[in-house]
């Protein structure tokens, strides 16, 4: 007997509403955000709160970017990027004054959106301390945290100028007492080993901070991982195994899943996510957050954090809304409004 077309209509849209009740939307913290390249430019405020509004990000971490990329007098053409020829890089404490000079000029309800992280210092110079404090006394109540801090960074260490920055030399000890003393996080990219070693190479120069530091709060920026890592090692095999010892070990470390983390390690090469990294989650699920480490340009924003979405949704639904949005804000300083 044929069944009636309303009724074939009625259950058309219980199945529709039932999907749609099964399908998630996320808002966004961004925890991993540079107003500026590497050439100190940047699309602007207009074309970043559009990308904003336009992706459901809700906040975001806005840096600048710790250092310039010289155009040397012996290039003939301009570089693209900091790799992309041999002239060095060097600290550009402007940076700041950049970042700051943009989120003032938004209205007191849009810079509620924004947490400004100091990032235009030396992290060779035990001077940079002093110079963080300046930089809190000229801006008061603007700076949310620290980074992001340039230390082991691929083939930028070895572009910069000067000695080789450690996440664990003297210089960055004093940081962190002056971040603790100002209840601001830390944001770190320091990478666990070069582009060769199968091993956790420099992981002691981020463990020892953490283990010295109790009362800081760090970020360690892609869990210590790279592109340029994985272009000669598709995947580091000790890094799940590694995270997971360090963050039983130490309360005070966050991880910052931007984009190098997401393949190979959050999914797979389906795209599919990858059981031991969502337990991992599910296991500390207030340690994680997403970002998107975007450079100056702001069209891809909403790619990058979407692209979390097939983990996200492997999550409970609690713990995934707290990695996409609320981690971030939780390591903020107590002072800013939530």
């Amino acid at each position: 007997m044929p069944v009636p077309l309303t009724r074939l209509i009625v259950a058309w849209l219980l199945v529709v509403s039932g999907s749609g009740a099964m399908a998630r939307e996320y808002a966004y913290s961004d925890a991993h955000l540079h107003y500026v390249d590497f050439f100190q430019e940047t699309a602007g405020m207009p074309k970043l709160l559009k990308a904003m509004a336009d992706n459901r990000v809700e906040h975001v971490m806005i840096s600048g970017v710790p250092v310039a990329k010289k155009w040397h007098e012996d290039e003939p053409k301009r570089p693209r990027y900091y790799a992309g020829d041999d002239a060095d890089a060097y600290w550009y404490s402007a940076t700041d004054v950049i970042v700051a000079a943009a989120v003032s000029k938004l209205t007191a309800e849009q810079r509620q959106h924004f947490h400004p992280f100091l990032s235009g210092f030396n992290p060779n110079d035990k001077n940079s301390a002093a110079h963080i404090q300046r930089m809190l006394d000229l801006y008061p109540g603007l700076w949310q945290g620290i980074g992001e801090v340039f230390t082991r960074h691929d083939d930028l260490t070895a572009l910069t100028s000067g000695d080789t920055p450690r996440a664990n030399n003297e210089a960055m000890t004093r940081i962190y007492h002056l971040a603790a003393e100002n209840d601001l996080p830390v944001i770190l990219h320091s990478n666990i080993t070069s582009k060769r070693e199968k091993n956790p190479l420099y992981l002691a120069e981020i463990e020892e901070p953490l283990r010295n530091h109790p009362h800081t709060r760090f970020i360690w920026a892609h869990a210590g991982t790279s592109m340029e890592i994985h272009r000669h090692q598709t995947q580091l095999d000790f890094l799940l195994p590694t995270l997971t010892r360090m963050l039983e070990s130490y309360p005070n470390l966050y991880i910052d899943l931007s984009w190098s983390v997401l393949t190979p390690y959050l999914l797979d090469e389906a795209g599919k996510p990858r059981e031991a990294w969502v337990k991992l989650v599910e296991r500390f699920p207030e340690r994680f957050m997403v970002g998107s480490d975007v450079v100056g340009r702001f069209n891809k924003l909403g790619k990058e954090l979407h692209g979390f979405d097939p983990f996200l949704d492997a999550l409970p639904e609690e713990v995934a809304r707290k990695v996409a949005r609320d981690n971030f804000l939780a390591v903020l300083p107590r002072t800013v409004p939530r």
